[in-house]
């Protein structure tokens, strides 16, 4: 087999002779260059860890204060005040009697002024660490900038001068607050109170005021320590309990998806697309190992965000546990794994240390789609493992996957870069039934035929038949907005920098002599392929009561709203909140998804959307209320939920901060009836924005065929539904929306109607007539 010899540097054999040394300087050479390869990335990441410790300031800075030092001394002056002479007396013996007096003096100096850099490095560190603290300009109306904030802006332009590297800022970034617990309960109650009756009110009010004046304040002492400890106070405590922990499927559950284009196909060829897709994925990854992306800033601004997340994008997966998952990470992975027609292939990307062509990855991507070799016993539906509940899964792999071809086979599945599968159906907005299509296409990527994914994988790549693609992602590494930035780049590269020859492949040489990709080896037990079947059973049972609803609502788009002098993410929400009324004949815990990127291993914090406000509005539209009144309650609607979105970005949200005391009171083994209710409450209204964040990767204006669907998730309540947007260019918002088919009272396609309606009606109201007697005629216009 060709890859056989490929893997062996040497042979020998035993004669008479003695013993012959067979050198294969081919293969010498190949472990050579990879060796090369991996060195140049240690020392790369060396000199990056040096330059992003003395940001701002740059190597050259050390050069320029020693020099200011020096010519200062030459003036015969003394800069440091009597330091240089002091460091001059400590000298080791060997020094004194070494070097001449002179020499001495240069040695002090250079002493002095390294750690005056030094001590000017931190200074701007800590300077830049104030700046970055300051909040109260995303609380100023826009075209009201205070003096404060504009020397502010001046200053953080100053110091953010010099091109920094990815991870520059993360040292800088101030650590998330923990948020007064009276003004928690106090927002907690005014978000509770259009969701309560009066009586239910009243008691809600009398448990948050016992639970402040008794177990609050001990359990926030608890957590003002851990907030001065742990550079995040949430994060580690999320990313554990609200993921980790989970012991049921993360499938639909937790796993969400991005999906290709709208409209357009770069190639019909799969093993093209996969050529293609993975070859970006892969430059990427090199940006990120040699810090060159870009770090991400609050849009419009030089205010950066947290990177974190970042760091566990590749070569990433979460292990099963009895009691809890663990997320396991690689620095480096030379290899993917994929999947096709229930056989499992590792494919090396890299030869002798280089990146292998687009057209080489098609190569031999094909090669797998012509295997013609069946699966082995077991091995098909082995994904489902994955897919089912998390004990079953720890059980099998502890017992029957840590030794031997198992252990091998499933080591190169979890240390891969990335999982990819070649799907064997066709997807995408296509053929006679476009909408139905794009809905069956949502649920593909969500959970597939529950066994065709590998689910723990950090993410895991899907090209379609017809060369469509997407992704599935798990949770709980990152969040999407992280995942969102790599797949924009992704769709980018594949589309307008690597392209396709005319017949549809991609471009580059392929090297003949490349091994093929390497079969993957199991043997699968009957005691192990039982709980594969089980847990597929488990899994089967909760893609099919999803139900997906994806939908381009194309009637105006952020340039319309943006007319109005409106948020287009609060005329969203308000418009969900009118949609949800009319489809329930009420309100809802409606939760919004918030970055607290603007901190240190910041990630999410919730935005309450259903306010006083918003619901004050929503019944004064339907009661029929004039247009003039409709349209000052819907400006106090959106004013209120900007706010509160702000809040939540700058550390003064609810969820997280009661979530906290939650664990630290489980810790202390006390109960509180007030957290315990708080935090049982169902999520029924489930949304999230799909930001768009590299606009300079897509021209829409010369190219709007080139839109993105962006990404969806599954229902958080048995009873809700989750509600995914992306605003896309001027002009077109795409919604996804999923409930569950075994509640009688949901419906993803009614819902996705309301919204509709819901959209042109808030237009509607927004545009007509102050004079407009009422909201209903506002409405019947055209």
């Amino acid at each position: 087999m060709a890859e056989a010899h490929q893997a062996v540097a040497f042979q020998f054999t035993i004669t008479p002779e003695g013993i012959d040394l067979q050198l294969s300087y081919q293969a010498l050479n190949q472990i050579y260059l990879s060796g090369v390869r991996s060195w140049k990335k240690r020392v790369s990441r060396i000199r990056n860890r040096v330059i992003k410790g003395m940001y701002p300031a740059s190597p050259s800075s050390w050069l320029f204060v020693v020099i200011a030092i020096l010519a200062t001394m030459y003036t015969r002056s003394d800069p440091s005040m009597g330091l240089i002479a002091k460091i001059q007396q400590h000298l080791p013996l060997s020094l004194h009697v070494s070097l001449s007096a002179q020499g001495q003096t240069m040695l002090s100096a250079l002493v002095f002024s390294t750690l005056l850099w030094l001590s000017l490095i931190l200074a701007l560190r800590f300077c830049l660490k104030l700046l970055l603290s300051y909040h109260r300009w995303m609380f100023e109306q826009h075209g009201r900038v205070s003096n404060t904030t504009k020397i502010w802006v001046t200053l953080l332009r100053l110091l953010s001068s010099r091109k920094p590297l990815l991870y520059s800022y993360q040292t800088s970034l101030p650590h998330l607050p923990v948020p007064a617990i009276k003004d928690t309960l106090s927002r907690y109650l005014e978000s509770a109170r259009p969701l309560l009756a009066d009586s239910e009110f009243k008691r809600m009010t009398r448990l948050a005021s016992d639970f402040e004046c008794n177990l609050g304040n001990r359990l926030q002492r608890y957590l003002k320590l851990k907030a001065l400890w742990a550079t995040n106070y949430v994060s580690d405590w999320w990313e554990e309990y609200i993921y980790l922990r989970s012991r049921g499927p993360i499938m639909v559950n937790s796993n969400y998806y991005g999906m290709d284009f709208l409209y357009v196909t770069p190639t019909s060829m799969q093993a093209a697309r996969a050529g293609n897709t993975i070859t970006a994925m892969l430059l990427y990854r090199r940006k990120v190992n040699r810090e060159e992306l870009k770090p991400s800033r609050v849009p419009g601004t030089v205010i950066p965000l947290c990177a974190a997340q970042t760091e566990r994008m590749f070569n990433t997966t979460r292990t099963p546990g009895v009691e809890t998952d663990v997320l396991q990470h690689w620095l480096d992975s030379e290899f993917v794994a994929v999947y096709h027609k229930g056989r499992y292939f590792r494919l090396w990307v890299y030869r002798a240390g280089r990146l292998l062509s687009p057209r080489e990855i098609e190569s031999q991507i094909q090669k797998i789609l012509d295997d013609p070799s069946p699966p082995q016993p077991g091995e098909d539906k082995l994904g489902a493992l994955t897919a089912g509940d998390r004990i079953p899964w720890s059980q099998m792999r502890k017992l029957h996957f840590s030794s031997g071809v198992n252990k091998r086979s499933l080591d190169a599945i979890e240390k891969a870069a990335f999982f990819v599968t070649l799907d064997d159906e066709e997807q995408g907005m296509r053929g006679n039934d476009p909408a139905g299509n794009l809905d069956r296409y949502a649920k593909s990527l969500l959970h597939g035929k529950c066994y065709d994914r590998w689910y723990d994988k950090s993410f895991s790549v899907v090209i379609y038949k017809n060369g469509k693609n997407g992704l599935n992602a798990e949770h709980s590494w990152a969040d999407a907005p992280t995942v969102a930035h790599l797949w924009e780049y992704t769709l980018a590269t594949d589309a307008f920098h690597l392209g396709y020859t005319e017949d549809g492949h991609c471009k580059g040489e392929v090297d003949r002599s490349l091994p093929p990709p390497q079969r993957l080896i199991w043997d699968i037990s009957p005691e192990v392929q039982a709980q594969v079947c089980r847990s597929l059973a488990v899994a089967q049972a909760l893609a099919d009561d999803v139900d997906c609803h994806v939908f381009p609502f194309r009637d105006f788009g952020k340039g319309q709203i943006k007319k109005l002098r409106v948020s287009p993410d609060a005329f969203i929400q308000i418009a969900l909140q009118l949609a949800y009324y009319r489809d329930r004949g009420g309100f809802c815990l409606t939760y919004e998804a918030s970055m607290t990127r603007l901190f240190r291993e910041g990630r999410t914090e919730t935005v309450r959307s259903c306010s006083n406000e918003s619901s004050a509005f929503v019944k004064a539209l339907e009661s029929g209320e004039t247009a003039e009144q409709c349209q000052r309650l819907f400006k106090l609607a959106s004013e209120r939920h900007q706010n509160l979105y702000r809040l939540a970005m700058t550390g003064a949200g609810i969820d997280r901060h009661l979530f906290c005391l939650y664990v630290v009171s489980k810790y202390l083994g006390v109960e509180s009836p007030f957290l315990k209710e708080v935090l049982s409450e169902p999520w029924r209204l489930s949304t999230s924005q799909t930001p768009v964040q590299q606009m300079e990767l897509f021209d829409l204006k010369n190219h709007p065929e080139f839109v993105s669907l962006g990404g969806g998730f599954g229902p958080v309540a048995d009873d809700g539904y989750g509600v995914s947007y992306i605003i896309v260019g001027e002009d077109m918002i795409n919604f996804h929306v999923s409930c569950k088919h075994s509640c009688k009272e949901t419906s993803s396609h009614m819902f996705g109607g309301q919204i509709n309606k819901a959209l042109r009606d808030i237009m509607s109201v927004l545009t007509a007539d102050t004079k407009t007697p009422s909201c209903s005629k506002a409405l019947a216009r055209p």
